[in-house]
């Protein structure tokens, strides 16, 4: 049987085992994702995956039978001999047979168990040989993707959470919009792979660990600041499958999803060329200059994208956690500070989350920002406009 066919077989077995009568209800479509009265682990669409959720679903058998052997000869003994039935204590002590049974049957179990798992392990370490490599950054609280070797190389954009947060909602506050199927499990850009190929991801972080998990793929691999570790996956169908950080990592820890699509090589090809034409035509000239109300537009969607969620749409920030801008002595003070800032971060004592650096923003982007909070709320600067230009040279210095 191919292993295409065995994983067939392994989703149809799954499906027979979720129609059973308690759950006679009707399964919605899996799709890469958790859904309601689904029994076990995500249907696997790679080798190692279905490698995992064999080896998983063999070893729960066995601690199965152990416990029902182990504790069904202690009650039947407790029930069987007990006191008022007139049986007496056994007076005998050690027995060598007994202590030889009991070392040497766990020890060829363990063995049992550990040759097939150590196999799939060192599977999963083996990132030789990759049709394509990918950097996958780590940040609150989105991801960053960089495609370095193979097709699509140079293609590089992030990669957040785009479930409304009128769907979200606050503490004590009620979500005003009815939530989707893939609440908290859509993003705005997606990883785009093909199919049948081998793709290398290299992992990092840029402010504390974050952890990249796709369940469907049997993929979960720290991101760690200052370390670069790397893991490895081959998606042997096309379709959407979606994860999220799986290591607590801030406020936002919740909103920092997944999402990997999955398709042909004709697709994919196809893909590489909107990106490249797409990054090409956003290729802006740093030294055009653009008027304060420009600038204010888009910097108004740029702090709804990446700033909203930890300074708060009214600026105010969360007291003892995040810093407010609404009344900042650094929006309302020199723009070089405040350029400083963003280009490369800043902790204070007084406010427990540190300010990560933005550095991976365009220039456009972060003058944009800047000047809307220069000349928003009850900002008044004095120095009101930013211009790409100046960013560019504050990040040349």
């Amino acid at each position: 049987m191919t292993h295409a066919k065995r994983l067939q077989a392994l989703m149809l077995g799954l499906a027979v085992s979720a129609s059973i009568p308690a759950l006679a209800l009707p399964m919605p479509e899996i799709t890469g994702r958790p859904v309601e009265r689904q029994l076990g682990m995500q249907p696997p669409v790679t080798q190692i995956g279905a490698e995992v959720y064999s080896l998983h679903n063999w070893m729960m058998l066995v601690c199965l039978i152990i416990f029902i052997g182990v504790f069904g000869v202690m009650f039947y003994s407790v029930f069987r001999h007990r006191k008022s039935l007139g049986h007496k204590a056994a007076t005998f002590h050690e027995s060598t047979a007994v202590e030889i049974a009991w070392t040497v049957v766990p020890f060829l179990i363990v063995i049992g168990m550990a040759l097939p798992a150590t196999r799939t392990v060192i599977a999963m370490k083996d990132t030789s040989n990759p049709d394509l490599t990918i950097k996958v950054t780590g940040m609150q609280w989105k991801w960053g993707y960089d495609y370095l070797k193979g097709e699509g190389e140079g293609i590089s954009f992030l990669s957040a959470l785009s479930t409304p947060r009128d769907q979200v909602g606050a503490p004590g506050v009620a979500p005003t919009e009815p939530r989707g199927d893939n609440y908290l499990l859509e993003v705005d850009n997606e990883m785009v792979v093909p199919v049948n190929k081998k793709i290398r991801l290299v992992l990092t972080a840029n402010d504390v660990i974050h952890s990249w998990t796709i369940p469907a793929f049997a993929v979960k691999q720290d991101a760690i600041p200052g370390f670069v570790r790397d893991t490895w996956f081959r998606a042997e169908q096309t379709g959407t499958y979606r994860g999220s950080c799986v290591e607590l990592c801030g406020k936002e820890h919740a909103f920092m999803p997944i999402v990997v699509k999955v398709v042909s090589q004709d697709e994919y090809t196809a893909w590489v060329g909107a990106q490249k034409a797409k990054m090409a035509a956003a290729a802006e000239n740093p030294n055009k200059v653009w008027t304060l109300d420009e600038l204010k537009t888009r910097g108004e969607k740029v702090y709804a994208t990446d700033c909203v969620a930890c300074h708060q749409a009214n600026g105010k920030g969360v007291p003892g956690t995040f810093a407010p801008l609404d009344g900042s002595p650094v929006v309302n003070g020199p723009k070089a500070e405040q350029i400083e800032v963003l280009l490369n971060g800043k902790h204070s004592g007084k406010y427990s989350a540190e300010m990560p650096s933005w550095k991976q923003l365009s220039d456009t982007d972060i003058a944009a920002v800047i000047t809307y909070t220069r000349n928003n709320w009850s900002n008044h600067a004095a120095e009101n406009i930013v211009q790409p230009a100046e960013v560019l040279a504050a990040r040349s210095k």
